[in-house]
């Protein structure tokens, strides 16, 4: 049986099928990856046991974003006040989906829009990594939880609706794109920016 080693991928590693190797390195810009027909070859090749799980990286540092990719992002009118969030194809800049709500905050727009994003490509049947500008949001989307500290009442009652349903999809559904913190001060404003600082 072949072994795939990646160095230089979404989760550098030892993959023991090609489909698996595949989603750790297409797309992702200098991806470095080899196939080997023993587990000892492959292991003595990538520096570590097979028992380890391969370990995930901060994928930064690159001189430009990843193009093939989706951007999100939130503006609040007020916070919390009026909030939208919206993702945009980074290569393309065309706009991906477009959301509204009466009354949120910046870092609940962050969060809803890696979860739409995720949704989005789950239903058309896409991989591509998405980015985000807000740290906050990509912790709260790997806990699974939107850990906003905005109350409940009768005024946010439908934000915190659009809230469950997110947190639901999050823990019935199964993603693998890499969340990726885009670098403001190297690349500019994230594609899905609104405009207004």
């Amino acid at each position: 049986m072949p072994y795939y080693v990646v160095w230089v991928g979404a989760e550098p590693g030892i993959y023991d099928s090609w489909n698996d190797c595949r989603k750790r390195i297409i797309g992702f810009p200098g991806a470095r990856y080899k196939k080997f027909n023993t587990l000892a070859e492959a292991e003595e090749a990538f520096g570590s046991s097979r028992s380890s799980k391969p370990k995930a990286v901060k994928l930064s540092g690159f001189e430009s974003p990843i193009q093939d990719a989706l951007a999100v992002d939130a503006a609040c009118s007020g916070n919390p006040g009026v909030m939208e969030y919206r993702g945009v194809h980074v290569g393309s800049r065309q706009e991906w989906f477009n959301f509204k709500i009466e009354l949120g905050t910046n870092n609940i727009g962050e969060f809803l829009g890696i979860v739409h994003g995720l949704a989005f490509q789950k239903q058309h049947n896409l991989n591509i990594p998405i980015y985000s500008d807000s740290q906050i949001a990509i912790g709260w989307i790997k806990a699974g939880k939107c850990k906003t500290k905005l109350a409940v009442n009768e005024k946010t009652k439908k934000l915190f609706e659009v809230i469950r349903r997110a947190e639901e999809w999050l823990a019935h559904n199964s993603w693998d794109q890499p969340l990726l913190k885009w670098e403001t001060k190297r690349w500019g404003e994230i594609p899905a920016d609104f405009g207004r600082k």
